[in-house]
C-alpha cells in the first residue's frame, strides 16, 4: 500500500516527467547541427585557380660548389666518357622535385577599427587592415618519374599539404612593405564582424594543419586572415604578395658570388613563388572606411611572380 502511495505522489510523477521529456530530446540535442556559415553573395569572394607548370619540376644549374670549389677538374680519363667526370657531372646538373599548388580564394582587402593592447598593457584604437581567404587543395600536383630507359615523364599525384603562408602588403607609391602581424584582439573583432560561425586561422594557427584533397562535392577548405597595422593612410595603390601557395622555387648563383673556400651557397639567391593580388583604393587618405577594390586600372588583376 505505502509503494502504491508512493508511486502516486505528485513529485514522484514530476520527477518521472521530467525523466521521460529529457530521453525523448537527448538523441535531438546530440544530432543538433552547428549554426550555419554565413551565405555571402555571387561576387564577394574572388577566387585565383592553381598555377602548375611541368618546368617547375625541375632545375637545371652548374654546382658552383664543385665547380669553383674543387681544383684540378679539367682532365680527360683513359678508361670512362667525360660526360662521367665530376666536372660533366656539376655541369647543368637537373635537379627534380614534385611541385604542388593551392587555390586561394579571398574577399577584397578591407579595414576595421579595434582596441589593440599595447607593450605598457594599455589599450590603443588601431585602424587594422585585413583579408579573409580560404585556400582549397585541388590534389594533381606534379611528380617526375624516370623510366627504366632513363626518360622523365610527370606523373599527376593526389597529397595533403601544409600552407605555411607570408602575407607582404606592398605599397607602390611610397615603397613601403607591411608584413602580416599576429593580432589576436583584431582577429576576434573581425570574426564577429564577418561569421561569427566560422572560425578564422591566423597565419601560424593555419600551418598546424594538413590542407587535404577536396573533391567535386567535398570542400575541405582551410580558412584564415591576414592582418596589418600601421599601414600609411595615403595609400592609393598597392599589391598583397601570397608566399606558401606552392612549393615551386628557382635559385640563381650570380657570377663570382662563390669563391674557393666559401661556405656551400654562398652569394646564392632563392626565389619562391608568389601570388601577387593587385588593389586600388581609391579617394581620401582621411576616409578610413572607404572601398577597396580589386584591381590596379590598366594592370593586371594578379599574377605570379618570383621573388
Amino acid at each position: 500500500m505505502r509503494k502504491l502511495l508512493f508511486a502516486h505522489s505528485p513529485v514522484v510523477r514530476a520527477l518521472l516527467a521530467c525523466l521521460v521529456s529529457l530521453y525523448a530530446v537527448a538523441p535531438a540535442m546530440a544530432q543538433e547541427p552547428a549554426p550555419p556559415f554565413r551565405q555571402l553573395a555571387p561576387g564577394v569572394e574572388i577566387t585565383i585557380p592553381a598555377s602548375l607548370e611541368e618546368a617547375e619540376t625541375v632545375s637545371k644549374a652548374d654546382v658552383v660548389e664543385i665547380l669553383k670549389g674543387i681544383p684540378g677538374l679539367d682532365w680527360s680519363p683513359k678508361y670512362a666518357p667525360e660526360t662521367r667526370t665530376l666536372k660533366a657531372l656539376a655541369t647543368g646538373t637537373e635537379f627534380r622535385r614534385t611541385v604542388w599548388c593551392l587555390e586561394f580564394t579571398f574577399k577584397p582587402v578591407r579595414t576595421i577599427w579595434v582596441d589593440v593592447p599595447q607593450a605598457g598593457g594599455k589599450m590603443q584604437r588601431t585602424l587594422v587592415w585585413y583579408m579573409i581567404y580560404h585556400v582549397r587543395n585541388p590534389g594533381g600536383a606534379l611528380r617526375p618519374i624516370k623510366n627504366d630507359e632513363g626518360v622523365v615523364n610527370i606523373e599527376p599525384v593526389d597529397r595533403e599539404v601544409r600552407f605555411f603562408p607570408q602575407f607582404v602588403l606592398e605599397s607602390h607609391e611610397f615603397k613601403k612593405a607591411y608584413l602580416d602581424r599576429i593580432m589576436p584582439t583584431a582577429i576576434q573583432a573581425i570574426q564577429e564582424k564577418e561569421d561569427p560561425n566560422r572560425k578564422l586561422h591566423n597565419s601560424v594557427e593555419i600551418g598546424s594543419q594538413l590542407v587535404p584533397v577536396s573533391g567535386d562535392l567535398v570542400d575541405k577548405s582551410l580558412w584564415g586572415v591576414a592582418t596589418w597595422e600601421g599601414v600609411d593612410p595615403r595609400i592609393d595603390y598597392f599589391s598583397v604578395y601570397v608566399e606558401g601557395l606552392t612549393n615551386a622555387y628557382k635559385w640563381v648563383d650570380p657570377d663570382g658570388a662563390f669563391k674557393a673556400g666559401h661556405p656551400p651557397t654562398t652569394g646564392r639567391v632563392l626565389m619562391q613563388k608568389n601570388l601577387m593580388l593587385n588593389f586600388w583604393r581609391p579617394g581620401d587618405e582621411k576616409d578610413d572606411q572607404q572601398l577597396i577594390r580589386f584591381g590596379i586600372p590598366g594592370k593586371v588583376d594578379y599574377s605570379w611572380v618570383y621573388r
